[in-house]
């Protein structure tokens, strides 16, 4: 298996992590966004990360990544599978995340190319899906459930994202919970090994 992969892209981290939680031995290439190899774009000529070579097959969607690595082993039960209207939650939120709040993420880190309205704008903006996740925390450790779920693992690379905008302010912002998870993520074993160079 070869996973052709960039280490900062949010997309590559949250594939990486489900492959290893699920202890899918994969060769990660990482890919210079400047010069992608061939061999990455004869099996996915859209040219973007991750993509997943493995058996003939060839998946170049994080989530497809993640939900094959996860049919394949899941000790936790990411995948919520005893509890529908959880797994139905979970595609919810990433769906939003993928959709609504990376459209958010993308205007408010990069305010100078979008000059319609200010950073502080952009920000204000996201601030109801940040909103939402407080609220989720405050209730129980993780955005679904008492443990974590994929939904977790799928928004917490673009949340970290987020937090590096504009951190001074994101330390300091009403999102205690938020805050505590993301950490939690970033000093896990799994994200730590997952971002080794």
């Amino acid at each position: 298996m070869i996973l052709y992969s960039f280490r900062r892209c949010p997309y590559a981290m949250r594939a990486r992590m489900a492959l290893r939680y699920a202890g899918c031995a994969v060769q990660v290439c990482e890919v210079s966004l400047k010069a992608k190899p061939a061999e990455m774009l004869a099996l996915s000529p859209k040219g973007t990360v991750p993509v997943l070579s493995v058996d003939g097959r060839v998946l170049d969607e994080s989530m497809q990544i993640m939900r094959w690595a996860l049919a394949r082993h899941d000790p936790q039960d990411w995948l919520l599978s005893t509890d529908p209207a959880a797994a139905q939650a979970a595609q919810a939120l990433i769906e939003r995340n993928d959709t609504l709040f990376k459209v958010q993420l993308n205007h408010y880190k990069y305010a100078e190319r979008y000059p319609e309205q200010t950073r502080e704008q952009y920000r204000a903006l996201a601030e109801a899906v940040l909103l939402d996740l407080e609220q989720r925390l405050g209730e129980q450790a993780y955005l679904l459930a008492a443990q974590p779920s994929i939904a977790d693992v799928a928004l917490m690379p673009f949340i970290r994202q987020f937090a590096g905008v504009e951190p001074e302010w994101f330390a300091q912002a009403p999102y205690p919970h938020l805050r505590t998870w993301l950490q939690s993520w970033l000093d896990s074993p799994l994200f730590k090994a997952i971002m080794a160079r």
